[in-house]
């Protein structure tokens, strides 16, 4: 399959290409791959390309995974000047390496720079450092069902200053981590805490941003979650205290019983790939799809008038979670039991899409390592 890039002006980078003389063997891999758990073990390699206000981007590298050095006066530091993507490289039944919308992401990695007062990375060099990590680190793309090879870009301000201004020496870097399968034992509901002490992003924010101050912002309200037995948190808006916004770093869904799958729509909002996937798979099968403010007393209601008949999360890690209940202060939303699941049919889509196993009819896959 072939994505349909957006044109930019671009010079070719050619990649050095260091090994790392320390890699793990064949044994030592096999053994991380087999429980890899997530975010935890990291691949041999890793990308580093620079960028500078005079010389663009330039010196493009694959080079040892290793500590990277910094100046305590990296602005990064001081003025968290930093931003990040997530995605996943797959391996199919015939052995060959995938991956899932990249331009989407490489897309969202510009918006993001954007806001964040960084250089925005050409498409085409997003796409190449991941085909030249897959060259080197190819191997550490697990086998086994359910289970991915997590790549995760980042770009921060490395110049060493201090000062209130946009830095003139960035690096962007590229790291990799198996996964496992995200739920051991099968998808379970969960429940979800409603935060109505802290918001994460307001308007004119850095919400529709993919950085590092907005997880950072919803840690407190998840240890909050923790605390009353919730798997993750919800945030409302900052305004009004009312409107749905999206979880610590899932968007959420809700499904009514005529068809219709609602997600809130907001300027504070992440932009989500897997969002916007499943929401396509829904029209592809006759749902409609309605992206608006909904309010949380909405979903109380219909939940009691059985308007609305299930309610789910997505996001790059897990795909999709079915919601179970919201819990608050002073109320709870305790989601009813359905037979089927519209949101299990479709992470079972979506999923095989990702894996090959369902047929790619939109053109979403991206081949690494051919």
């Amino acid at each position: 399959m072939t994505l349909n890039l957006l044109p930019m002006a671009t010079q070719d980078l050619q990649f050095q290409v260091t090994r790392n003389e320390n890699a793990k063997s064949a044994e030592e891999r096999a053994a991380i791959l087999e429980n890899p758990g997530f975010g935890q073990a990291f691949t041999d390699h890793m990308v580093d390309i620079c960028w500078s206000e005079r010389g663009g981007w330039h010196r493009p590298r694959v080079q040892p995974y290793g500590p990277i050095q910094l100046d305590p006066a990296a602005a990064v530091l001081h003025y968290a000047q930093e931003i990040f993507e997530g995605l996943k490289a797959y391996r199919h039944a015939d052995g060959s390496i995938w991956t899932f919308r990249p331009d989407q992401n490489a897309a969202r990695m510009q918006r993001s720079a954007k806001r964040l007062a960084l250089p925005e990375l050409p498409t085409e060099y997003f796409l190449d450092s991941l085909t030249q990590l897959v060259a080197v680190d190819g191997d550490w793309v697990p086998t086994a069902p359910e289970t991915s090879l997590y790549l995760r870009p980042f770009m921060f301000a490395k110049e060493a200053f201090l000062g209130v201004r946009p830095a003139k020496k960035v690096n962007y870097y590229l790291i990799a981590s198996p996964a496992g399968a995200y739920f051991h034992g099968g998808v379970t509901p969960v429940s979800i805490w409603l935060s109505t002490h802290y918001t994460r992003a307001g308007h004119g924010g850095m919400g529709q941003a993919k950085t590092g101050g907005n997880y950072a912002a919803s840690l407190v309200a998840q240890q909050e979650a923790y605390e009353h037995g919730c798997a993750q948190v919800l945030f409302l808006d900052a305004q009004q205290g009312e409107y749905l916004e999206e979880l610590g770093g899932m968007n959420v869904v809700l499904v009514t019983r005529d068809n219709r799958l609602i997600t809130p729509d907001s300027d504070s909002i992440l932009e989500g790939i897997t969002l916007d996937s499943v929401l396509q798979l829904g029209r592809d099968r006759g749902y409609t799809v309605e992206q608006r403010p909904v309010s949380i007393t909405e979903w109380r209601e219909g939940v009691a008038s059985g308007e609305i008949v299930e309610a789910f999360a997505c996001g790059t890690a897990a795909v999709i979670t079915p919601i179970s209940e919201i819990k608050a202060d002073d109320f709870d939303i305790v989601m009813p039991e359905v037979a089927e699941r519209v949101s299990m049919s479709l992470r079972d889509e979506l999923t095989g899409i990702q894996y090959g196993r369902v047929e790619d009819r939109h053109g979403w896959l991206y081949r690494l390592d051919a």
